[in-house]
């Protein structure tokens, strides 16, 4: 039985990350970017000053929601965890290290991407029994296409369940066990036991919870390996320009299939790179705007332009300094295709290599990375036991929100016994299903997000011109 689940899920992963998923993706990045004139890279200054703003008439009168920095990082939380760790090594593993121009690509589009989830996930939130600020594909997908919304926004909550348990859920409790088994001899059991009630614990008390525990870890954690990361590239200096030569030239030639790299086709690369790069930031997936959804701010421009930074954040910077340092460190060593690190192609040995790049780079470096994998897996667990509860609270009502907190935690626990490889392929083609409702959302709603940033950036300007005379 387990084969043939892990037959089905390495099918279905090829099947769904293939060229019309690719072009959705792309596609409506692209578009979205178009449309909205370059505004994402324009705005982006502009918005990490936004992220710290304090202007009091740009919240909800009730101040009942978490605030726009709290709102960030919960969705940063779902989505700095494994992929950026173990998808980037996994990423040039299989597809060379061209895969992260492609992650790049994707990123730079996702950038309009997020931004038109916020925006979209603030103009037609709503309110739970409680009171409590809800929103997300689901519900702009219901209540801003009438109808034929409905559908949609029913058929992304089903995905989202899947993918959440899968993907939030199976991918970083395996990796939290893999990690604590391998470097430290714990028992899977053991910590399947433990992780469940840490899970149980912080979950239990619902967004307010959830966005306190973020707010601490996730920016401690970012800040602890970037510095890190930063010591071993000024230590490897000298070899950084050839990395980026590696990763512009295995973005059009592909890589050669000698020494340490299997060789990759230009088609591999592009694939890993959208794939894992998608993993990663979740731009196009519309999990972050379930969080964004439950900022205290009454301004939908504002928080699309602060939800796009985690797009930024999490490939630009952490991903873009894991394969830095990867590459750096291996050519340092001898060469790229010379290293014996490259175990082969599933995430576990991506785990493994980014590890012995950051330990080879700077004492104690392999440490950092384990425990940030645990802290970033951890947090991306509590930020998608949030979306798993939002839709299925969507497709059921509030009276089975325990149901789902409890699912949660019981997938918590299955996937810290379960197989890896096939539990990684089987997230990435959920999380790939689940875009594909909220894209098409996006594209039926695009004129209305372009109308929507184009009145906006008229009032700004208006005000701007008021102001200087």
């Amino acid at each position: 039985m387990q084969a043939m689940f892990a037959d089905f899920s390495a099918w279905l992963n090829q099947y769904v990350w293939g060229l019309p998923m690719l072009t959705l993706l792309l596609g409506t990045g692209i578009y979205l970017t178009v449309g909205l004139k370059f505004m994402p890279v324009r705005r982006l200054k502009a918005g990490f000053k936004l992220l710290f703003s304090k202007k009091s008439n740009t919240h909800t009168e009730e101040h009942d929601g978490i605030t726009p920095l709290q709102s960030l990082m919960t969705a940063l939380s779902g989505t700095i965890g494994a992929g950026n760790i173990i998808g980037v090594a996994s990423a040039i593993l299989i597809g060379g290290p061209g895969a992260i121009f492609w992650m790049w690509m994707t990123a730079l589009c996702g950038m309009a991407t997020k931004y038109a989830e916020a925006l979209m996930a603030i103009k037609y939130r709503t309110r739970d029994h409680d009171g409590m600020l809800i929103g997300g594909p689901m519900y702009y997908a219901k209540i801003g296409l009438g109808r034929g919304g409905l559908w949609l926004g029913g058929a992304y909550a089903v995905a989202m369940v899947i993918a959440g348990l899968a993907t939030g859920h199976m991918v970083q409790a395996n990796a939290i066990s893999v990690v604590l088994n391998e470097n430290f001899g714990v028992s899977n059991w053991i910590t399947a036991v433990a992780l469940s009630a840490i899970v149980f614990a912080v979950i239990i008390g619902g967004l307010q919870s959830i966005a306190r525990v973020a707010e601490f870890t996730v920016p401690t954690m970012s800040v602890l390996y970037l510095l890190f990361g930063s010591a071993i590239l000024v230590m490897n200096a000298g070899q950084i320009p050839t990395a980026f030569g590696l990763i512009f030239d295995g973005a059009i030639n592909g890589t050669a299939a000698v020494g340490g790299f299997a060789g990759a086709a230009i088609s591999a690369a592009i694939q890993q790179g959208v794939s894992r790069g998608l993993y990663s930031n979740e731009a196009g997936t519309g999990s972050a705007a379930i969080a964004h959804a439950s900022s205290e701010t009454k301004d939908p421009i504002r928080q699309g332009e602060i939800a796009m930074l985690g797009t930024v954040i999490d490939t630009i910077i952490i991903c873009t300094f894991t394969s830095l340092i990867i590459l750096t460190v291996q050519i340092e060593m001898g060469g790229v295709t010379q290293s014996a690190w490259l175990f082969g192609d599933d995430g576990n040995s991506g785990a493994t290599l980014t590890s012995q790049a950051f330990a080879a780079g700077v004492p104690g470096g392999g440490y950092v990375v384990i425990f940030g994998q645990l802290i970033f897996a951890f947090t991306t667990i509590i930020a998608w036991s949030l979306y798993v509860e939002r839709a299925g609270v969507f497709l059921s009502n509030e009276k089975f929100k325990i149901v789902f907190r409890t699912m949660s935690v019981a997938i918590v626990f299955l996937g810290c016994v379960g197989e890896f490889a096939t539990i990684w392929a089987f997230g990435l083609a959920s999380l790939g299903l689940m875009a594909v409702p909220n894209l098409i959302t996006l594209l039926l709603k695009s004129p209305e997000i372009f109308a929507m940033t184009r009145e906006a950036h008229e009032e700004r300007q208006k005000l701007e011109s008021q102001s200087a005379e």
